[in-house]
């Protein structure tokens, strides 16, 4: 990635050149099989000789500019109202340039995290989903990786037609939001694509955006801090990394041979007890290292001799796995994102006796949270096929820490996605003033341990993106995070829920949406693969109230609480025809008294309002519901099948209050 960006800046820098020279030149986003915004005047720009007259030509309309001092130059066309395909002169004194098969619709800016940068030969049903992609009149553009810490003129790119070969690794959540909306309107479509993966939201923001907002220059300060340092900082992260031996930092208590660990004839007795699947950190271990975790499991006498099958669940990040003292599997850095993928690994037949065996599984977390994560359905035994009789393997395990490391941290500097302000400057900055209709956004994962501050964050993003673009307060679309991890068998503060909370504070802001996909993830799987229902559901939220197309188009909101006794009642905006329990009676509702301990709660649904009490509460205060990283069972949605964001009533200090 970092000679990617070598090159780019390379590249940006010649391409200034040319236009210091006099080159007629277009930046990568004006160019073949474009879709300019419909209906609204269209901003042409590009660079030219100094002093030079510009005239742009289209559909019967011309326009005309002289460039500045810099080589700068823009015209604004009048709207274009019919589909196209349309052609584009732009002439200077000495080159003209021709722009084909342009066509006008629905611009939308898709930008943020993994979730949308995720393509769509990785989501659901994807052979039949990209066989059936041929839409001529969309088209889609990737913004070329770029971090780097002054606003960029230009990126690469380049603007292709939507078919099988050109969809599969676009982003699915675009695609399938596009679709919906081409499908829906009946107009072309163009989608820009701007996301990087396990990026915070401060890099998608501009030094502009970050200073109007006392509480977040720190973040400035800490970029200028780090460009400052980089050069030495880089030079000894570049040592580390090739000196394993700086890589273990072990403390006195875990200076420790675990040869033999994996035996089952090792005694673990004295070992304490963790539930699993569970994070470290959540269990209250804050440490990067090794750790083993063992437990033992009855094998029938049917399975004497049979392959098994081991589900282990996602393990954050590396793990070497061992059936009765003999390894049956590993993942570790030969594998892309190890830390993100499922362990499903064969027990050999021949290793299977019926009696007592010992799984054992040596954890390795380099950084960050670590673990055995994932759902509780997601850990287990059994011979393939023959999931009905699984020995379910979630529960109490032993464990013992064998070394605790401190890893070193990758420095900020151009090239890092974490680099405050670096996306910004080099992947969405180039790309203003082209005219949009709007912006879809899927992130907030990278800021979850910060939730508090992504209350600021978050809104100042957005108005600072709208501020570049000077279309006024153009339609803002977000995805409510999944539910992802392990659900918890008791209320607790989490911050997922935290950043949630402060994505729907976001829907403050004049023109902003949210599409909840709480009921769609995977508890495993950090990139859940329905990425058709997220884009519909954006889409749903944008053919109302951009398009205005009739229908409800999100799930209820939370509004306010009234106590009456022993009892909450909490009403809800966008219930449609009425409030739904999916599959039975209401979970995830939460409740507690002035001593802020939450328990779990009965809720029944009154007309358009929950009533939501515990014989443990006799004077309740205050009610969450689906109040977790994967609340798993939550059921409140409405008669559109849309479900309820999660929520609370109170405003307690949470998990990452103060948190910087």
């Amino acid at each position: 990635m970092r000679g990617m960006l070598v090159v780019l800046v390379l590249v940006a820098g010649c391409l200034a050149g040319l236009a210091a020279s006099g080159g007629l030149r277009l930046p990568a986003v004006i160019g073949d099989n474009m879709v300019v915004q419909r209906g609204t005047r269209v901003p042409i720009w590009g660079w030219a000789t100094p002093g030079e007259r510009v005239v742009v030509r289209i559909a019967g309309q011309q326009a005309t500019a002289k460039t500045g001092a810099d080589g700068a130059w823009q015209v604004r066309l009048r709207p274009l109202n019919a589909a196209g395909p349309y052609e584009m002169t732009v002439s200077g004194a000495t080159a003209t340039l021709t722009v084909k098969n342009i066509l006008a619709g629905e611009v939308w800016l898709c930008s943020g995290q993994s979730n949308m940068q995720m393509a769509t030969y990785a989501a659901q049903n994807a052979a039949q989903e990209i066989a059936a992609a041929n839409y001529p009149q969309m088209r889609l553009f990737v913004t070329g990786y770029a971090a780097v810490d002054t606003p960029q003129q230009d990126c690469t790119g380049q603007w292709v037609v939507c078919s099988p070969q050109t969809v599969a690794g676009f982003s699915a959540v675009a695609y399938f939001f596009g679709r919906a909306l081409h499908q829906e309107l009946h107009a072309p479509v163009g989608l820009i694509l701007s996301a990087v993966g396990g990026t915070p939201a401060e890099s998608w923001t501009s030094e502009r955006g970050l200073l109007s907002r006392p509480e977040l220059q720190y973040l400035l300060e800490r970029r200028n801090r780090s460009l400052v340092e980089y050069p030495a900082a880089k030079k000894q992260y570049d040592e580390d990394m090739a000196n394993p031996a700086r890589l273990k930092e072990q403390d006195a208590q875990c200076e420790k041979n675990d040869a033999g660990w994996e035996a089952p004839s090792f005694d673990d007795a004295a070992w304490p007890v963790m539930a699993q699947p569970q994070q470290w950190e959540t269990f209250g271990l804050q440490i990067d290292g090794v750790m083993w975790v063992r437990r033992t499991v009855q094998i029938p006498d049917a399975w004497a001799g049979k392959d098994l099958q081991l589900h282990l669940g996602v393990i954050d990040d590396q793990d070497v796995t061992y059936f009765n003292g003999v390894k049956v599997g590993h993942m570790g850095t030969e594998t892309t994102e190890a830390w993100l993928k499922p362990r499903v690994y064969t027990v050999p037949g021949a290793l299977v006796k019926a009696g007592t065996a010992v799984l054992a599984v040596r954890v390795t977390d380099m950084a960050g949270a670590g673990g055995i994560l994932g759902g509780p359905k997601m850990m287990y035994l059994a011979p393939a096929g023959q999931e009905a009789a699984a020995i379910p393997l979630a529960g109490p395990w032993k464990y013992a820490i064998a070394q605790r490391r401190s890893m070193p941290v990758p420095p900020l500097g151009n090239g890092n996605s974490w680099l405050p302000t670096g996306l910004f400057n080099g992947m969405i900055a180039p790309l203003a003033p082209y005219a949009l209709r709007g912006v879809i956004w899927y992130q907030g994962e990278s800021n979850a341990d910060r939730a508090c501050q992504y209350r600021t964050l978050f809104p100042t993003m957005i108005t600072d993106w709208r501020a570049h673009w000077g279309q006024g307060n153009v339609p803002f679309l977000f995805v409510l995070l999944a539910n992802y991890m392990t659900a918890p068998e008791q209320p607790m503060d989490n911050d997922w829920a935290e950043l949630r909370e402060a994505q729907l504070q976001a829907l403050a802001l004049l023109n902003t949406g949210m599409a909840s996909a709480i009921d769609i993830g995977n508890p495993g799987d950090i990139h859940p693969q329905n990425k058709q229902e997220v884009g519909r559901r954006l889409a749903l939220w944008a053919l109302a109230t951009t398009y205005g197309r009739k229908g409800e188009y999100t799930g209820p909101l939370y509004r306010d609480a009234t106590i009456t006794g022993n009892t909450v009642r909490i009403r809800f905006t966008h219930v449609d025809k009425g409030l739904v329990a999916r599959d039975g009676i209401l979970r995830q509702f939460a409740i507690a008294g002035a001593d802020k301990k939450f328990v779990w709660a009965t809720a029944v649904i009154h007309g358009d309002t929950v009533l939501v009490s515990s014989p443990q509460i006799p004077h309740p205060v205050a009610v969450r519901y689906a109040w977790a990283s994967n609340p798993e069972g939550s059921n409140l949605y409405n008669t559109a099948g849309l479900p309820a964001a999660p929520f609370r009533t109170d405003d307690w200090a949470g998990l990452t209050d103060g948190r910087l």
